[in-house]
C-alpha cells in the first residue's frame, strides 16, 4: 500500500503527502472498515469480534516458542517454576499464563578480570557490566597485595557453565555478578598467601588450581547453579610506578639463572668425566691388588708344597728344582759352552793358569 495520498477531500493539494498522523488514521480506518465487512451485526458486535480476533491471533502468536540446541527453556506458570524443556519447537499456555526463559546450559561462558574483549554480548563478562566505572573496576579488580606485602596487577579468566537452570534463575538474584565478586575474593585470598615472586613466576599453576577448587566450593555453597570449569591467569605485572625497577630485578634474576645454568653445564661436562676416570683408576687398582694377592697366595702355596716334598726327600727335591730351573733358563741362552769340570781351562793348548802361576 502506498504511503502517498492525494488528500483531495481534506483541502490539501493533490499529489502531495499529508501529515504522518493523517496517514496512520487513514490506515486504521480502512482496516476497521474491512473488519466490519467481514463480521456481520451492529458496531458493538463488530468491536467484540475484533477484540476476539485480536485475542486469538495474540494467543496463537504467544503459544509456541523454539529452544536452541545449546539451551533449555525454564517454564513458569503464573510466575511459579514448572519444568525444564529440552531444545526444539514447543507450545505453552498463551497470553502470559506460561513464561519461557531460555537458558544456555551447553554454552561455555567466561568472565574476564582486568581486561575486556571487544564485542562481548554478556554484560557481566568484563568490568563494563559492573555498577562501577570500567577503569575504576579494572584497577580495583587487578590490584592485589601479596603475602610479602608487595603489590601486583593480576589479570585472569574464569570459564563456567550453567549447570542448574532453576537455581541460576531463582536462587540468587544476580548469579553472574555474584560469581564476579566470588572470583575476585578467592583470587585475592590465594594471591595473598604467596610472595610476589611466586605469583609472577613459579606459582601460577598452583594459584589456578587452588582458585578453581575454592570457586567450585563457593558456587555449590551459594547454590548459584553454575559449574566452574577453569581458572586461567593471564598477565601478572607489578604496579606502574615500580614496573621498571621490577623489570631490572627480573633481568638480573634471569642473568643469575643463566650463569647458574652455564656453570651447571660445565660442571656436568667435567665432573662426570673425572668421576669416570676415578672409577676406572679404582677398578684398575682393585684388579692389580687382587692379582698380586692371588699371585702371592699361589707362590706361597707352591713354596709350601715344595717344602713338604723337600722334607720328605731333600736330595731328590733339590735335583728336581735344579733341573726345572735349568729347563726354564737354558732355552733363553743363545750360545752355550759346556766345560768339563776336570779340565783346567777353556782351551787346553793355552795354559792360562800356568802362565798366571809363573808370573812374579
Amino acid at each position: 500500500m502506498s504511503w502517498q495520498n492525494d488528500n483531495s477531500g481534506r483541502g490539501g493539494p493533490p499529489g502531495r503527502r499529508g501529515p504522518p498522523g493523517n496517514e496512520l488514521e487513514e490506515l486504521i480506518r480502512q482496516g476497521q472498515d474491512r473488519v466490519r465487512k467481514m463480521i456481520p451485526g451492529d458496531g458493538r458486535g463488530g468491536a467484540i469480534g475484533l477484540v476476539l480476533l485480536a485475542l486469538v491471533l495474540l494467543g496463537g502468536w504467544t503459544a509456541y516458542y523454539t529452544v536452541p540446541s545449546d539451551s533449555v527453556a525454564v517454564i513458569q506458570r503464573f510466575g511459579k517454576y514448572l519444568k525444564d524443556v529440552p531444545p526444539g519447537l514447543h507450545f505453552k499456555l498463551p497470553l502470559g499464563i506460561d513464561a519461557a526463559t531460555i537458558v544456555p546450559v551447553k554454552r561455555q561462558l567466561k568472565q574476564e578480570f582486568g581486561f575486556s574483549t571487544p564485542g562481548a554480548s554478556d554484560p557481566f563478562q568484563s568490568p563494563r557490566g559492573s555498577r562501577r566505572e570500567p577503569l575504576q573496576e579494572t584497577l580495583l579488580e587487578t590490584e592485589m597485595v601479596t603475602g610479602d606485602l608487595n603489590a601486583a596487577l593480576v589479570e585472569w579468566v574464569v570459564q563456567y557453565r550453567i549447570s542448574d537452570p532453576a537455581k541460576f534463575l531463582f536462587e540468587v538474584r544476580e548469579p553472574r555478578e555474584t560469581l564476579r565478586y566470588v572470583s575476585e575474593s578467592v583470587m585475592r585470598e590465594v594471591v595473598g598467601d604467596r610472595t610476589v615472586d611466586e605469583v609472577i613466576t613459579i606459582g601460577r599453576q598452583e594459584i589456578e588450581s587452588e582458585a578453581l577448587t575454592k570457586m567450585q566450593e563457593l558456587s555449590a555453597k551459594y547454590a548459584m547453579g553454575l559449574s566452574i570449569d577453569q581458572v586461567q591467569l593471564k598477565n601478572i605485572n607489578p604496579p606502574q610506578p615500580v614496573q621498571e625497577s621490577f623489570n631490572e630485578v627480573n633481568q638480573a634474576q634471569q642473568e643469575k639463572e643463566k650463569l647458574i645454568n652455564e656453570a651447571r653445564r660445565d660442571y656436568n661436562k667435567v665432573i662426570p668425566l673425572a668421576e669416570g676416570e676415578k672409577d676406572q683408576r679404582i677398578r684398575e687398582a682393585d684388579g692389580y691388588r687382587l692379582k698380586r694377592i692371588n699371585e702371592a697366595e699361589g707362590d706361597a702355596a707352591r713354596f709350601n708344597a715344595l717344602l713338604t716334598e723337600y722334607i720328605k726327600a731333600p736330595e731328590v727335591t733339590r735335583r728336581r728344582i735344579y733341573i726345572e730351573t735349568m729347563q726354564d733358563v737354558l732355552p733363553g741362552i743363545q750360545s752355550k759352552i759346556i766345560v768339563d769340570e776336570q779340565s783346567q781351562g777353556i782351551l787346553p793348548l793355552l795354559n792360562l793358569d800356568a802362565q798366571k802361576g809363573d808370573q812374579p
